[in-house]
């Protein structure tokens, strides 16, 4: 049978024949995928005539189609529906893709023709360029230029290396956090500790459970982020802990799954290679690339959307949220009613609002203290 990624689909859209892709498929697509874009890439730099927009800039953009038709279902797969297979095919191709990638920004016969192109514009040369052809001329001396095409021979042969590395520890990072994450699920036995959940969510809970051969059980997965949604509704105490224990715990408690270290070394690495390109951080790097622009236009931007909070003088103590106002309604029926439930139009209607009050047993958020409620509550993830 041929590899479904070899010819372009002719689903509509061309959506990628999921039905006709199985793992096998992977690695000698993105093998093909390397070669053919390598072959593309050799074509323009091969060209005797002159660097222009068409035969450099369009013809690179125009490159690699057959790796992304590749990369793309790859992606989806192994970020939303992983297996051992998967798992291991993305970290074996992480310092390929990062070698590949190289080999093409770090091509100076390649980066000589978009300079060429680049240095044209403004002229009679690239007079009938539209504006958007102008932009993208711009952006691919930009990222070529961040990339480090501009390094000499040494620095180069440095940077693939702190690139390669970097490749292998992120992919690791997020295999070690998807399979900690996993590996952390609280399990409940006893449905009395789910109390404060509707039906639907415990019955989606006991689901998880069996999937996993946990029957008669609850499965609560973890999310990405720390906060977990259910924390909102569970009155258990001793279960949310368990739940906030389990997701802060993630990749810091020991084991094969542990990413302290990894996370030091992909520090260390991007600091390295920050400096190797000319930059001060790794976020001035990154954000070079960006609309920001750096770091700070960055920060000056998130505290225009999220100003300090501005601390007023309260009373100690502690403070209550009143409980709603009670309503009551007649019971009586108006003639023109069909609902069975529909209170009369003209009956009388009461209001008495009850007193503050905390209680702490009904309700974990009814009560706040005047320190915790003189900042905003932060997010976590």
């Amino acid at each position: 049978m041929t590899n479904p990624f070899f010819e372009p689909s002719t689903l509509p859209f061309s959506l990628p024949p999921f039905a006709d892709i199985a793992d096998d498929d992977y690695l000698p697509g993105f093998e093909a995928g390397f070669a053919a874009q390598r072959a593309e890439i050799d074509a323009i730099t091969g060209d005797p005539a002159p660097a222009s927009f068409e035969n450099t800039i369009v013809a690179l953009e125009r490159s690699g189609q057959l790796l992304a038709r590749v990369e793309y279902v790859f992606g989806n797969k192994s970020s939303s529906d992983s297996s051992d297979q998967t798992n291991a095919l993305e970290l074996e191709l992480a310092p390929a893709f990062a070698a590949h990638a190289d080999a093409i920004r770090l091509d100076p016969v390649l980066f000589a023709r978009i300079q060429a192109v680049y240095d044209s514009l403004g002229t009679a040369e690239a007079a009938d360029l539209t504006p958007e052809e102008i932009y993208l001329v711009e952006r691919y001396h930009s990222e070529f230029s961040r990339a480090g095409a501009g390094l000499g021979d040494v620095d180069k042969e440095h940077l693939r290396e702190l690139n390669s590395d970097l490749s292998t520890l992120t992919t690791r990072f997020e295999k070690n956090l998807l399979a900690d994450t996993n590996a952390l699920a609280v399990v409940v036995d006893d449905v009395d500790e789910l109390d404060g959940l509707d039906d639907d969510t415990i019955a989606s809970l006991a689901a998880a459970a069996a999937e996993r051969g946990l029957d008669g059980g609850y499965l609560i997965a973890l999310t990405l982020f720390t906060g977990h949604p259910l924390l909102a509704s569970l009155t258990n105490r001793d279960l949310r802990a368990r739940i906030m224990t389990a997701s802060k715990s993630r990749g810091s408690h020991g084991g094969e799954f542990d990413n302290r270290q990894v996370l030091l070394d992909i520090v260390r690495l991007r600091a390295e290679r920050a400096a190797l390109l000319g930059f001060a951080t790794h976020a001035a790097y990154v954000t070079a690339g960006e609309t920001a622009g750096s770091p700070e236009a960055v920060s000056a931007l998130l505290e225009r959307l999220a100003p300090p909070p501005r601390r007023t003088h309260a009373p100690s103590g502690p403070i209550c949220r009143p409980s709603p106002p009670t309503i009551r309604r007649s019971t009586a029926r108006s003639k023109h009613t069909t609902g069975p439930s529909t209170p009369r139009r003209s009956g009388r209607r009461s209001t008495t609002s009850t007193p503050p009050r905390c209680d702490r047993t009904s309700s974990p958020n009814a009560c706040f203290t005047t320190a915790s409620s003189s900042r905003p509550r932060r997010s976590t993830a």
